[in-house]
């Protein structure tokens, strides 16, 4: 007893810490430009407490109450009467799952299909940030570079795969702030100078990555309604464009225009105009090819890793997410495919303990071909909760109401209300008849849950809005109830 109750509440306090720098976070991110100078909350450097694994010795089911966190669990019959309105709604359609659990005890308190494979949409992006984070360590980063090319006076801008990138800096407000081009150009040729080089012919290296540029499952609309650009390893603005058709130079995850076809040539094309800025001329147009030469004439690293995995759950943001699951296959020597990030992924998810359902052809989560069983996902938070090393997918998670994809007018998951308000922090996912959301609930009683609600056969795309607006009910009713 004496054991639980000190780790509820160290979970307690971590959770509140976490709420606390996504609020800061978000407030930030809303101050005028006349305010962007101030410095933006960035993630805790002490770590969170402990958690004994969930479903360590739960089993699916079971009627609650006798565990404590500060006070006795949630029972099944309490959490059934609280979810049975919200989860009933006509507009989620015939095939709703729902897992709750208490991370303290390991107790699952409601498995209604909660080993059931669904299709995840974005939610699938935790399984991919908890692969990163475990993979390539929370300060891991990644380099766009230059090198000298295979004939006299030639260099290759290689890309390293950094999902950030930008042409040049972004608003101060902007967090994390990218590496930028401009950055690289200046450097190159500072260099390219000192080496009485005025003059070069620029390829341009995208062999980090193998395979076809979009996942089995995404159709070419993808790109053109702008929720991704080709899956390559060097880009700028994740392929986002200005209404001029520009790289945007801005990070703006709500910029629904259509991105770049070819990211890859748009960036070496930017670079070019960098150099020359900067008084290198570049002879003829920057041309594909593979850098054979290992030493760098100059190179910008991505912000680290736990930086990157926060801002693809804040913004759901599927290049990031992408890019993420390349990397853990490259690491893991894996094909840097959507095949081979995809299964990299699954495989250390395996070696995490997560043996519960799952199957991927991508990684953000956009292709319906994806399946993942509401207990994984629970099991995938809740090892969040557990380690240090893997915080920063709790501190990316949106806080209801307040930041990313839960907050006002920034997706159909919007509407969250109620007590819910402060007190829910999860993922969100929704293709056009799939709605999903996963993550904790403060309850009223001071008690934390961990929770996957999953429909994915809403009748019709029309009905998207209202099925979200029941899974948000299902989760303020979570966090509303002691459900004793």
């Amino acid at each position: 007893m004496v054991r639980r109750t000190r780790i509820a509440a160290l979970l307690t306090l971590a959770v509140i810490n976490v709420f606390t720098l996504a609020a800061g976070i978000a407030v930030a991110r809303m101050l005028p430009s006349r305010l962007a100078a101030l410095k933006v909350p960035t993630v805790a450097a002490g770590p969170l407490a402990a958690a004994d694994p969930v479903l360590g010795s739960g089993g699916s089911g079971g009627s609650g109450g006798t565990g404590t966190q500060n006070g006795p669990l949630p029972t099944t019959s309490g959490l059934l009467t609280a979810l049975a309105g919200p989860l009933s709604a006509p507009a989620l359609g015939p095939h709703v799952s729902a897992l709750v659990a208490d991370p303290v005890t390991g107790r699952v308190l409601l498995s209604e299909h909660g080993s059931r494979p669904m299709t995840p949409a974005s939610t699938t992006k935790l399984a991919t940030g908890l692969a990163a984070l475990a993979v390539l360590g929370q300060n891991a980063r990644f380099t766009t570079k230059v090198v000298r090319g295979a004939t006299p006076g030639s260099i290759v801008l290689v890309g390293g795969g950094d999902p950030t990138l930008a042409v040049n800096p972004f608003p101060a407000r902007d967090y994390p702030q990218p590496a930028t081009l401009a950055s690289l150009a200046k450097a190159t040729a500072r260099t390219l100078r000192a080496q009485g080089h005025r003059t070069v012919v620029l390829g341009y290296d995208t062999s980090l990555y193998t395979g076809p540029a979009l996942a089995p499952g995404w159709p070419a609309a993808y790109v053109t309604a702008g929720d991704v650009t080709a899956i390559v390893p060097l880009e700028v603005d994740q392929g986002r464009l200005t209404p001029a058709g520009q790289p945007e130079d801005s990070d703006d995850p709500y910029n629904l225009a259509a991105r770049s076809q070819d990211p890859a040539g748009m960036a070496a094309s930017a670079f070019t105009e960098l150099l020359t800025a900067d008084g290198i001329h570049v002879t003829g147009s920057p041309q594909p090819q593979t850098s054979t030469t290992r030493t760098a004439l100059a190179s910008v690293t991505s912000p680290p890793v736990s930086a990157l995995v926060a801002q693809m759950l804040e913004e759901s943001n599927n290049v990031i997410a992408e890019n993420l699951a390349r990397q853990v296959a490259v690491a893991t020597g894996q094909p840097a495919s959507f095949s081979g990030a995809a299964q990299a992924v699954i495989k250390e998810l395996k070696r995490l303990g997560v043996t519960t359902g799952i199957q991927l052809v991508d990684g953000s989560g956009l292709s319906p071909r994806d399946s993942i069983a509401p207990v994984t996902l629970v099991k995938v938070l809740d090892l969040a909760a557990g380690n240090q090393k893997y915080r920063a997918l709790l501190a990316g998670l949106p806080v209801a109401g307040f930041s990313g994809t839960l907050s006002a007018g920034e997706s159909v998951f919007s509407g969250i209300s109620g007590a819910a308000l402060g007190s829910v922090r999860a993922k969100t996912g929704n293709l056009g008849t799939v709605t999903s959301l996963a993550g904790l609930a403060y309850d009223k009683s001071g008690g934390v849950l961990v929770f996957a609600l999953m429909a994915d056969q809403v009748p019709s795309a029309g009905m998207l809005d209202e099925a979200a607006a029941a899974i948000d009910a299902a989760a303020s009713a979570l966090a509303g109830c002691g459900c004793r």
